[in-house]
């Protein structure tokens, strides 16, 4: 069809008319919350490159939690910052550890309450890598038994899903089997497939302690210019047992995330990593973006893609914007 029988502008005419013929319908239900967890009673610790997130103590994560849930946000990932660190992570499977305990709580308080975790290492390790260290490298076969045990810690704490985000090869066979092998056959795995070795992710570390002590994490996270081995990685998982498979970070890997999508037919995350959210909220201090309307835009763009559901550390102000 040609000007002047079509015209694409007639269905632009008004926000209601706009809103009819929308092809992405971006709702609450579409969010994850991250929350870092940190030990004690009543801990709040800003996170200064994240403005409007905190490390909280488990109860305190259970309220926001709580809170989330009032909005639509149906589910939360939960990063731990143990009380102490050692070389081979041993604090990521004590059953008192605020991971296991923020699970408890947020059951309790919000039953309903999705309660995702992360199983890695590098917020546990002193040399802040993602797995056992032998020599100067990330032994893979020795990292999958501890991450084993500590996907079967979450899964007895109470948690719904485990998401592992080591990025070792094997994890997610690993995972299933022993989540299998002890009563947990129910337990959905939702991996970090195609986790890129990004430079976007320098908040996280600061408020998860979890920059590693030499060297970087390229020898096991993804190059940033392949898209072919993401795909091989992802079907990898796949054959594994994830129940959903991820992209990390989104914005610039919306490319893999669509092909993710229209390749596999499977349920995709992504993730709006800390350095997104914070650039943002960064420019908007400034006075240089909207933030509102940049906020929305990005995680239209995240959806649109083919993310069904979107790691977002703008859940709860944009569930607020959607609710009206």
């Amino acid at each position: 069809m040609r000007f002047p029988m079509y015209r694409p502008r007639r269905l632009r005419r008004n926000k209601v008319i706009r809103e009819m013929v929308a092809e992405t319908v971006l709702t609450p239900r579409d969010f994850i919350l991250p929350l870092f967890v940190i030990y004690g009673r009543g801990v709040e610790n800003p996170i200064p490159s994240m403005p409007g997130h905190s490390q909280l103590s488990p109860e305190l994560a259970a309220s926001r939690a709580l809170e989330a849930r009032g909005l639509g946000i149906p589910g939360v990932m939960l990063f731990g910052i143990p009380e102490r660190k050692d070389e081979v992570g041993s604090s990521a499977l004590d059953p008192s550890g605020p991971v296991q305990l923020a699970i408890k709580e947020i059951k309790d308080k919000a039953p309903d309450m999705v309660v995702i975790t992360d199983v890695c290492l590098c917020e546990y390790t002193t040399h802040g890598h993602c797995g056992i260290i032998k020599g100067r490298d990330v032994d893979n076969d020795a990292t999958l038994e501890v991450l084993r045990e500590m996907a079967l810690s979450h899964a007895r704490a109470g948690c719904d899903m485990v998401s592992p985000s080591d990025m070792m090869d094997g994890r997610v066979a690993a995972i299933r089997g022993v989540l299998d092998e002890s009563g947990y056959s129910h337990i959905p795995i939702m991996s970090y497939s195609a986790k890129y070795a990004s430079a976007f992710y320098g908040p996280f570390r600061e408020a998860a302690g979890s920059t590693p002590g030499f060297g970087d994490r390229k020898g096991y996270q993804m190059d940033p210019p392949n898209s072919e081995e993401a795909l091989r990685e992802v079907m990898l998982d796949i054959e594994e047992g994830a129940d959903i498979v991820m992209v990390k970070p989104a914005l610039p890997y919306l490319d893999i995330i669509r092909r993710v999508k229209e390749e596999t037919g499977y349920p995709v995350a992504a993730y709006n990593v800390s350095g997104e959210y914070s650039m943002i909220k960064a420019a908007a201090q400034k006075g240089w973006i909207d933030e509102e309307k940049v906020m929305m835009e990005t995680l239209i763009s995240i959806k649109r893609a083919g993310a069904g559901l979107i790691l977002t550390y703008f859940a709860e102000d944009a569930a607020k914007i959607l609710n009206g």
